[in-house]
């Protein structure tokens, strides 16, 4: 019987920088879901489909058989069979993602395959209705948040480290803004389950969080 654990949260809560770290502690594996719609992306474009064609999309979408696996302690994303990790990370994916993971088609086959993932396989997946949709039966589901204003700061510190100029109120008005329309979006929007437990981060520190999360899963 494999182990489900649910984390969703807001933009800039540290998500995926924590359950990266919880799965690694436990031996899971983390199911990092925008990869998987990356790889999707890499499918459609190679099918020589037009962002703006959906229906075109909801069709191609259903032939894609997408995976996370480890390989080596490195996470692999395989779509139909092959390691498309040095693909996906690109600029044009990337934007090709945008496109149709609005698509009720493809957000329906991906939670399809991460489904199926879950119930073969020990995983700590993470997004914004993992406790809510995809995985309404996870053994755990927590709601990972922190205020905006901290979130803006973290931000800002992760620009500044790049060389970026940042301006760190415009930062907090852009997670606000995103914040509302991930609220309030038609499909699966954000919000705390009602079996999860809230984890604030505001105050806490990234192993402080791990530990809080590996104690609830223990």
């Amino acid at each position: 019987m494999s182990i489900n654990i649910a984390i969703d949260g807001p933009a800039g809560a540290g998500k995926s920088t924590i359950a990266k770290m919880v799965a690694k502690q436990l031996g899971y594996i983390y199911v990092d879901t925008g990869a998987m719609y990356r790889a999707m992306a890499l499918y459609i474009m190679r099918q020589g489909v037009d962002p703006k064609d959906s229906e075109r999309i909801s069709k191609e979408c259903k032939n894609a058989d997408i995976s996370i696996t480890y390989q080596d302690g490195a996470q692999v994303v395989l779509l139909n069979g092959e390691n498309v990790n040095g693909l996906i990370r690109t600029e044009e994916v990337g934007n090709m993602a945008s496109a149709t993971s609005v698509n009720p088609d493809v957000r329906e086959k991906l939670v399809d395959l991460q489904r199926i993932l879950a119930s073969k396989e020990n995983v700590v997946m993470d997004g914004r209705d993992i406790g809510t949709v995809v995985l309404p039966n996870a053994n755990v589901k927590i709601y990972l948040t922190a205020s905006s204003k901290v979130r803006a700061q973290r931000r800002f510190l992760e620009l500044e480290a790049k060389g970026e100029k940042a301006d760190i109120d415009t930062i907090e008005k852009d997670i606000i803004e995103r914040d509302h329309r991930d609220m309030t979006r038609e499909i699966s929007p954000l919000k705390q389950a009602e079996d999860a437990t809230l984890i604030d981060s505001s105050d806490m520190s990234i192993e402080e969080v791990v530990a809080a999360m590996i104690a609830l899963v223990k």
